[in-house]
Formats: structure tokens, C-alpha cells, sequence
């Protein structure tokens, strides 16, 4: 498996649809991180957007999956970018 970082951005003017998918969206993130996807997600603090931290056999198969998500499917994002990402220390290294 492999580590991925995407980045969620966000446009202002979808603030509305996200307050208002939030808690499905976060319900799915979470079922993903219990299913050992997700190892960290978050929102930026100035609210453009969010990072995440994923587990995926290929970026393929993540993207599939991003698909999924229920700000996705409801349009809230704006932009995603999908790196590979290596983590060297830390406690997320063990997942390489």
C-alpha cells in the first residue's frame, strides 16, 4: 500500500452546502478511518480547504474512492490534488 496526501479546496461560495453535508461527510471519513483508509484528515483553519491522509494500492483506486465522498458527490469542492507521499518519521511512517 501506499501513502497519499490530497487536498481538498474549497470555494467560499459552497460554504452554505458544506455546513450543511458536514456531518455525512465526517460520518464517511470516519467509517474510512476505522476501515484503516484515512490515517489523519483535517479542515485549513481559514476554511479553503482540507487535508488528507490516505491509504491506497494506487492512486486509481483512491480517486475512486474520493468519488465517494459525501462532499463530492454533493459538489462542495472545488479543486482536489492527490500526491504520493513518503513519510519518513513520525508515526505514520510504519504505514509505508
Amino acid at each position: 500500500m501506499s501513502i497519499y496526501a490530497v487536498e481538498y479546496h474549497y470555494d467560499p461560495k459552497t460554504a452554505g452546502l458544506r455546513d450543511e453535508h458536514r456531518p455525512v461527510h465526517r460520518d464517511w471519513l470516519s467509517s474510512q478511518s476505522e476501515a484503516g483508509v484515512i490515517l489523519a484528515s483535517g479542515p485549513y483553519p481559514d476554511g479553503s480547504g482540507a487535508l488528507l491522509i490516505f491509504r491506497a494500492e494506487n492512486e486509481d483506486e483512491l480517486r475512486a474512492l474520493l468519488q465517494q465522498d459525501p462532499f463530492a458527490i454533493q459538489q462542495c469542492i472545488a479543486g482536489v490534488g492527490v500526491k504520493a507521499w513518503n513519510p519518513v518519521i513520525g508515526r505514520l511512517k510504519e504505514y509505508v
